[in-house]
């Protein structure tokens, strides 16, 4: 099967594609409501298939008011 990448912060994991990045970020072992993800720069939501090769840099969610 093909993988994919997920970097967060200074961590990287090789997963298969054709999961969700949601899936995903919870087969990591994170929390998919304290990160965003993004794919060539790009913000996208985390029913996003994973295509392979692809390259998913995660960053914290960051909130005030």
């Amino acid at each position: 099967m093909s993988t994919a990448k997920i970097s967060y912060h200074k961590q990287e994991w090789e997963i298969n594609s054709g999961m969700t990045v949601r899936d995903a970020i919870i087969k990591i072992g994170l929390d998919p409501y304290a990160v965003l993800a993004l794919r060539d720069k790009k913000l996208i939501n985390d029913q996003t298939i994973i295509e392979p090769d692809d390259e998913i840099r995660l960053v914290n969610v960051i909130s005030g008011g």
